[in-house]
């Protein structure tokens, strides 16, 4: 044997053995692809079912089996999967394309299929029947099959059981639907509690004031005991909005309009209302001078709140003879830091961690100065809602400095955006003849205290109404110049009372003045977009009241001059 025969012997060899390797691995990758298919075909976890090309059940997996309790012999080559789908499924499946494509697709395996048949990967939701007649929803994928000439010849669907997400969904609607209720539940109860505060205080309030401004003039012995009645009184009226407020703000309840408003503006109206109360107490206050307009992205009213609970705290806080100082300060590009600083007793490092707890008054409970706790709270919330931040720094014995940033913004407040003080009205022109009022209300107090108002006015007479239906009557016969409605009325509401006024062609012209003890912001928003001319809410506050009453003969007294305008040209 030579070298080359040698050499040749030896490279057949290696080509057999390679051959070999080569048939071992792919014999070896296809037991392990058969493997794989076998298992997923026999998977228990998730179904898996093939159809011919018209939707004939062919293949029906183990795992089909276990969860719709059939065997494959119950269904090979007798129904298609839309035989145990929900028909009403299929049926508005069917109605869907239908609208969807502007063509009819008939109710069936081919509404199902096709998507798939257009070669988009169908995943939908669907019920499926059990042979038991029991139902569970499942999460399908169904695909075209096609051979080498893309010819349909088939679908697969692959599912899994849904119904645990379901439960989930399920629980979690049932869980939203009763915080949903609670909450309604809890706005209600915050609405009735109102009201039935806030109705007594009308009367002690409204009285007292009839009291302080009556004639003869009080004695100083009784002018001492009203200003003591009427100081309460307010103060309780301000601890019900407090708690209202921040249950709002807590709920999520509380709307606010961000609009651009002038900081230089803002504070002008905060020193004008704290400055008396820093004069009783000899308090200096400093506030800061605008060289040039400064706007900020607030909602201007809670703005105000938020720096007058700051305020008002600098000087209820303060030593004798001291100072709160208001700054304000570009901390950044976009942010600007309005600060309030007093020389007061100071905040220890303990105290400061309890600053933003509600009810927590840090020990003053004792004290001489009234509170609730919730002021500083209220003040954290609405700074944040507003976009903004809050904080304090304090040292015992020296005094404490409180700070707020909000977003400046370069826009102008829109032209009578703002909420200044009106421009005081004309004086009002009245009728040379008395004209006519009608008060509807059930509660004999609340009744006789605007009888007493009114009986200070030569120009009005009062008619009155114990119920709503009593008042609509009267309205229609005496036709009075403005009417003053309660809400809560027997027989029929204050608002509804509005609404048969409102559709009455002889009444419709009247203003009505609702006048109330419901004063959530939900309330006075709802009365106001049913139709009255203006919500006031009680316990009454006298000057308001009378200017309100003003404005409401003014509007008559216009009306009525149109009208018979109208007439006349007619």
């Amino acid at each position: 044997m030579s070298l080359n025969d040698s050499n040749g012997d030896s490279t057949a060899g290696s080509d057999v053995v390679g051959a070999s390797v080569t048939e071992l691995l792919h014999r070896e990758a296809l037991l392990k692809t058969g493997a794989l298919q076998n298992a997923i075909l026999t998977s228990a976890t998730f179904s898996i079912i093939a159809t011919d090309d018209k939707g004939i059940i062919q293949l029906f997996n183990v795992g089909a089996e276990r969860t719709l309790g059939y065997q494959a012999a119950d269904v090979v080559n007798k129904v298609t999967p839309s035989d145990i789908h929900d028909p009403q499924e299929v049926l508005a499946r069917s109605q869907a394309l239908s609208l969807e494509l502007g063509t009819t697709i008939m109710p069936g395996f081919e509404a199902l299929s096709f998507k798939a048949s257009r070669g988009i990967e169908d995943i939908y939701e669907l019920t499926y029947i059990c042979k038991d007649g029991s139902r569970f929803p499942a999460i399908i994928s169904i695909t075209a099959l096609r051979d080498d000439f893309g010819t349909i010849i088939g679908y697969l669907l692959i599912g899994t059981d849904n119904s645990v997400r379901k439960q989930v969904e399920l629980d979690l609607n049932r869980a939203m639907a009763a915080a949903d209720r609670a909450n309604q539940a809890k706005s209600d109860f915050l609405s009735n509690m109102s009201h039935e505060l806030r109705t007594p205080l009308s009367a002690i309030l409204g009285f007292a004031q009839l009291m302080e401004s009556g004639t003869p003039s009080p004695t100083v012995s009784q002018k001492r005991s009203i200003e003591q009645i009427l100081h309460a009184g307010w103060y309780l009226l301000e601890l019900i909005n407090e708690i209202l407020d921040l249950t709002l703000i807590e709920s999520g309840k509380l709307s606010l309009s961000l609009e651009p408003s002038s900081l230089g503006d803002v504070m002008q109206e905060c020193q004008a209302m704290i400055e008396p109360q820093a004069q009783k107490r000899g308090i200096r206050v400093a506030f800061p001078h605008f060289a040039s307009p400064c706007f900020v992205k607030a909602d201007r009213t809670r703005l105000k709140q938020a720096l007058i609970n700051l305020l008002s705290n600098a000087v209820k806080y303060n030593r004798a003879g001291g100072s709160v100082i208001v700054g304000c300060s570009g901390h950044t590009a976009e942010r600007i830091r309005i600060s309030v600083t007093d020389t007061g007793e100071g905040l220890s490092a303990d105290k400061l961690t309890q600053l933003f707890q509600p009810f927590n008054r840090l020990g003053k409970e004792a004290g001489f100065e009234e509170g609730t706790g919730i002021g500083l709270v209220m003040t954290k919330r609405l700074v944040e809602l507003m976009g903004g931040v809050i904080g304090v720094e304090s040292s015992v014995g020296t005094g404490s400095v409180f700070w707020i940033e909000l977003k400046v913004t370069t826009e102008a407040p829109a032209v009578g955006a703002d909420d200044s003080p009106a421009a005081p009205r004309a004086p009002f022109t009245r009728d040379p003849h008395v004209r006519t009022g009608l008060y509807v209300e059930d509660h004999p107090a609340n009744l006789m205290l605007v009888e007493d108002l009114i009986a200070r006015r030569s120009d009005i007479q009062l008619l009155t109404a114990r119920d709503g239906n009593l008042g609509v009557e009267i309205a229609r016969t005496a036709l009075p110049d403005v009417i003053l409605m309660d809400i809560n009325l027997p027989g029929i509401s204050g608002i509804k009372a509005l609404g048969i006024l409102a559709d009455d062609p002889t009444t419709t012209h009247i203003p009505v003045v609702a006048l109330s003890a419901n004063a959530m912001p939900r309330d006075i928003q709802k009365g106001l977009d049913a139709g009255f001319f203006r919500y006031l809410t009680k316990p009454i506050k006298v000057h308001e009241f009378m200017d309100t009453l003003d404005m409401a003969l003014d509007h008559a007294g216009s009306v009525a001059l149109r009208r018979s305008r109208e007439t006349n040209g007619q």
